[in-house]
């Protein structure tokens, strides 16, 4: 498996801090470490700094250095501009072919994220892994929700794959875009629904064909850079759009695994305080101080 943590983004919600100059997942927010540290950290318990990629861009080149300091430059993925995930995550497939890696798997790892326990994430590479080598197609991450979230998008389990250890596979029955309250109740009652998490799973192959058949105008000018011709020309020739305009018209045919450990996505402030709180039970706050 090769590990690509991604990002690109700033999260606006902990503005003032997090800004395009010091987004989010650079700022030491747990115990001094950033959570792109943290991350980093993590997969290099299992991988050797030349095996981990980064995709992101010009404006965060230098903090990806500080915080991966034996990371190799040349596995750094720049985007040229910002067109959004579709054309990022092709670029990231179309670099590691023009690497002769076309037909390894690779994960993408969302930076802004913590992982708990992190060696379930490491079993979970592994897995992935040996499904995607298996299986052939894409795979991705959900958790259990207990109640209805809106403003997420869910997979909805069909049947279960049993030969996976204690981690949970299962076939992908519908996927549900930004699902009505309604709905997404009535699934997460029958216990069949499942946020999805990203993780997404493929090789640079299998994803390309993807694109080819379903995103031409996306397709061909990342050829064009596999073949030689200039990276800043043709991904500016690539329209913006979202991955999804890919994966949701395959997810019937896709792999969900319900991740074997806690996803803790920090948007707001307040979920950090939140999240410390809890690891720190005796933390004794001062009125207005935190």
């Amino acid at each position: 498996m090769i590990p690509v943590i991604i990002c690109g983004g700033v999260g606006t919600k902990m503005w003032p801090e997090s800004q395009p100059t010091s987004p989010k997942h650079f700022l030491p927010l747990i115990n001094g470490k950033s959570l792109f540290q943290i991350n980093y950290e993590l997969l290099r318990t299992k991988f050797k700094p030349e095996e981990i990629y980064v995709s992101t861009n010009s404006v965060q080149e230098e903090l990806v250095i500080k915080n991966a300091p034996d990371l190799p430059k040349e596995n750094i993925i720049l985007e040229p501009e910002l067109r959004n995930h579709g054309p990022a995550t092709g670029l990231v497939a179309a670099f590691l072919l023009k690497k002769g890696l076309g037909d390894e798997p690779f994960m993408l790892v969302q930076a802004d994220v913590l992982r708990e326990p992190g060696v379930k994430f490491i079993e979970m590479l592994d897995l992935g892994d040996n499904l995607i080598r298996k299986e052939k197609r894409l795979i991705t991450g959900g958790t259990k929700p207990d109640y209805a979230i809106m403003g997420i998008d869910y997979l909805i389990e069909g049947e279960k794959m049993t030969s996976m250890g204690d981690i949970g596979v299962s076939k992908v029955d519908k996927f549900l875009w930004r699902s009505t309250k309604e709905a997404a109740e009535e699934y997460v009652k029958d216990g069949k629904a499942l946020t999805h998490a990203n993780h997404y799973g493929w090789t640079p192959n299998l994803l390309l064909q993807l694109y080819q058949k379903l995103k031409p105008e996306w397709y061909q000018p990342l050829m064009n850079y596999v073949n030689g011709a200039d990276l800043t020309t043709e991904y500016a020739k690539m329209p913006k759009g979202p991955i999804e305009d890919v994966t949701q018209n395959v997810f019937t045919e896709a792999l969900v695994v319900e991740l074997p450990f806690a996803w803790i996505d920090f948007g707001t402030w307040e979920s950090v305080a939140k999240y410390i709180k809890e690891k720190n039970p005796n933390l004794i706050e001062i009125e207005g101080q935190n």
